[in-house]
């Protein structure tokens, strides 16, 4: 059976028509980004979903984390999660489950109607017992397991290799992995002395990937956790490592996509994300943040969002969500919305930079009219969270401006002076 990179080699697959309109881009077109690997569709046959294309020409998505830990797991919570991160927008969702049954709460991700992804490394060391008890045969038959379940994409840290490791060793960082998927392979390759089996048995997992159609995303295994280690060797060793991966990848027909970079300073943004684009083949990348600053606790899905603008005017595609709790705790709900609403946001403007959607893009638009208007029904219809704006128009009564301005109002000031002018009076959208 061929991969959906094949087919799209031969022709346009039936996947392909409904998720180049979801993009407003020409069928054949897209087919070919999706021949080149510059896109990517995450859909595992097995479970229908809404289509989430991503790379090359699309807008730029949103993945947004769930699961429980070994401290908290509740699967009613973790049920609430996943709807209010579909609520607010996100495009994906990744399980990254460690703690009960975890096979019953993949069960419970893979029933939304999106794209889910997950971390089989996970799941592998829970059965182990540890990450330094885990076998290669392990690792695949979870991977197999995940493929079979319907997961559309898998987070495989394939990079971590022992060339990486020692860079690691000869130039040290302050905090030497914070990927915790990453840690498991480090510490599986210290105590072993064998190479990580995703790397030295490549071709065999992408024999599994090809069988069933999903999307590995390469992992950022070695991404820096502080910006003090941005400079540091580690990252930069598993960039070039991923590069050599997502060709053999595309080569034999398997999707594949791109994590990075970590904790960087934000004039290095785009330095990381271009030299990742280039090593990779303009692989789709898909990032965490970048987070810009690490004294911001309690505020870290603000400071992914500002990282994220930065990456996406360099190339980046998809933006996984950062919470509040990042660095602190378990998300609970109000987390999600919040850290989901900063990503969107992040991604909205990443979309207008890139030109997706346009400078002059109808609801922008749209919004200025109404605001001239003072239409408020229109601009809370208009707005990307329509009820966070309403609730707090609403805390000074039902007024025609804002409390702020009141009866000082610019805006209806202007209305006032202008009113015989035919062309401010004018609501049509250009």
């Amino acid at each position: 059976m061929r991969t959906l990179i094949q087919e799209c080699i031969a022709g346009i697959p039936m996947i392909v028509e409904p998720a180049a309109r979801q993009e407003g881009q020409n069928p054949r077109d897209f087919a070919r980004a999706v021949a080149r690997g510059h896109v990517v569709i995450p859909a595992n046959p097995v479970r229908p979903h809404r289509l989430s294309a991503i790379g090359e020409g699309c807008r730029v998505k949103v993945n947004v984390n769930v699961g429980t830990s070994g401290e908290r797991c509740d699967l009613a919570l973790e049920r609430e999660k996943a709807e209010a991160a579909i609520a607010n927008g996100a495009d994906t969702l990744m399980d990254l489950s460690t703690g009960g049954d975890l096979e019953a709460i993949r069960k419970m991700i893979l029933s939304f109607d999106v794209p889910v992804g997950t971390v089989p490394v996970y799941e592998a060391v829970r059965r182990a017992g540890s990450a330094v008890d885990l076998s290669a045969d392990l690792l695949f038959t979870v991977i197999r397991e995940h493929c079979r379940q319907g997961v559309d994409f898998l987070t495989l840290h394939c990079g971590v290799n022992r060339e990486a490791l020692a860079s690691l060793k000869s130039d040290p960082r302050i905090l030497p992995v914070v990927s915790r998927g990453g840690a498991f392979h480090v510490a599986w390759m210290e105590r072993s002395g064998e190479e990580n089996p995703l790397f030295s048995e490549f071709d065999y997992l992408l024999e599994i990937l090809a069988e069933h159609e999903v999307v590995v995303s390469l992992g950022d295994g070695m991404r820096p956790g502080c910006l003090q280690d941005a400079d540091r060797h580690a990252k930069s060793v598993e960039y070039l490592n991923l590069g050599r991966l997502a060709n053999r990848a595309l080569d034999a027909g398997v999707q594949r996509m791109i994590e990075g970079p970590g904790h960087i300073p934000f004039d290095q943004i785009g330095y990381n994300v271009r030299m990742i684009k280039e090593l990779t083949n303009e692989a789709p990348l898909y990032l965490l943040g970048p987070l810009v600053t690490d004294i911001a606790p309690g505020y870290d899905h603000m400071v992914a969002a500002i990282g994220g603008v930065e990456a996406c005017r360099h190339g980046a595609d998809f933006l996984c969500m950062v919470s509040p709790s990042e660095h602190l705790a378990l998300p609970l709900v109000g987390d999600i919305v919040e850290g989901t609403r900063a990503a969107k946001l992040s991604a909205h403007i990443g979309d207008l930079i890139r030109g997706k959607e346009g400078f002059r893009m109808p609801r922008e638009r749209q919004m200025a009219d109404a605001r001239r208007r003072l239409d408020w029904k229109e601009q809370f219809s208009l707005a990307l969270f329509p009820d966070a704006a309403r609730a707090i128009h609403a805390r000074d009564g039902d007024l025609d401006t804002c409390s702020m301005c009141g009866d000082l109002c610019a805006v209806k000031m202007m209305q006032e002076m202008f009113k015989d002018n035919p062309v401010l009076r004018s609501a049509a959208p250009q």
